[in-house]
């Protein structure tokens, strides 16, 4: 021995490694596209806490500005297809950002190759909502009352109802909206009664409008959450949202609009429900502008929901034909 001391053996196993010193790489965050209104970012930030609880990603919302809140000409001017989801979908498919949510009713009927619908998260109140300055039903409005709404579908029903009020036409967000009635600008305006739900603001209505005397936009009060269909991963997380009665529901009204080959800003209206757990019940409506209306309803097992909006939008086109 020359008085060195051997060298100590390897151990066993390695040492578990000091509180600091490895950390787990942070996962990629998500981006979540959506419009830049305070109802938009609510309902975006609804769907991104979600997410966020079933993938354990961070989810950040990007806001892009669509076609419809960049122009303030009317709807009808700027083409009925697609003008507040284009520049969204545009995005995502560029991979600027990994999901959007829309106001389903805003979607195109069309599907848009290389995109996934993947979840419609439950549905809220689909009805139209009456603000009134003064607390009014819409029955009891004197004559030349002021209404202010931007879609063709109500202006039609206002019409059809006989009731001798203006239509006034108006743009802008729902806060917007409800600033015109409280200055008076107009006397009342016809919104989305989910858009006040979400926002708090359900107080502010007058009346909720009952579907028998005007019947939503297809997919009025649903979410529609788009992704990559190459996103596997996300898609699978984005199904713990969907709600099978909502997509059932707004595929029902959806076909009915397809098959009719409009836009989502044409004078459509289409309200479907379950009425057991077997049955799936469809009103539809197509207006012309002058307020002659075409109401159609119809029932049909809940595998057969997108049929029956076919089979309502075929015999609506066959009593248009026969009106003109």
């Amino acid at each position: 021995m020359n008085g060195e001391r051997p060298a100590s053996p390897e151990p066993a196993f390695p040492e578990p490694a000091s509180p600091g010193r490895f950390r787990p790489r942070p996962r990629p965050r998500l981006r979540l596209g959506t419009r830049g209104s305070r109802l938009a970012l609510a309902q975006s930030r609804t769907v991104a806490d979600r997410l966020a609880s079933a993938s354990g990603r961070p989810v950040d919302l990007v806001e892009i500005m669509s076609d419809g809140d960049r122009s303030t000409k009317p709807i009808a001017a700027l083409g009925t297809t697609g003008v507040f989801v284009t520049a969204l979908r545009e995005a995502l498919l560029l991979g600027s950002i990994d999901l959007v949510v829309h106001s389903f009713k805003d979607l195109p009927a069309k599907p848009l190759a290389g995109l996934c619908l993947a979840a419609v998260p439950a549905r809220e109140d689909p009805r139209d909502a009456l603000v009134d300055r003064q607390d009014r039903r819409l029955v009891d409005l004197p004559a030349g009352a002021r209404i202010g709404t931007g879609a063709a579908r109500r202006s039609a029903e206002l019409r059809r109802l006989g009731l001798p009020v203006t239509v006034v036409p108006i743009r802008g967000n729902l806060d917007r909206r409800l600033a015109m009635v409280e200055s008076g600008a107009v006397d009342a305006v016809i919104v989305a009664a989910a858009g006040l739900i979400r926002l708090g603001l359900l107080a502010a209505a007058t009346e909720i409008l009952d579907p028998e005397r005007m019947l939503p936009a297809p997919a009025q009060g649903a979410l529609a959450v788009e992704c990559r269909e190459e996103d596997r991963e996300l898609r699978e997380w984005l199904a713990v949202l969907d709600d099978p009665a909502s997509r059932m529901t707004t595929a029902a009204e959806r076909s009915f609009l397809a098959r009719l080959d409009v836009g989502c800003g044409a004078p459509v209206g289409a309200y479907a429900r379950l009425i057991d757990s077997g049955t799936i019940c469809l009103d539809v409506c197509c207006a012309g502008r002058d307020g002659t209306a075409i109401r159609r309803s119809g029932q049909a097992p809940v595998s057969q929901g997108c049929q029956l909006g076919i089979e309502l939008a075929d015999a609506a086109i066959e009593a248009r034909g026969q009106l003109t």
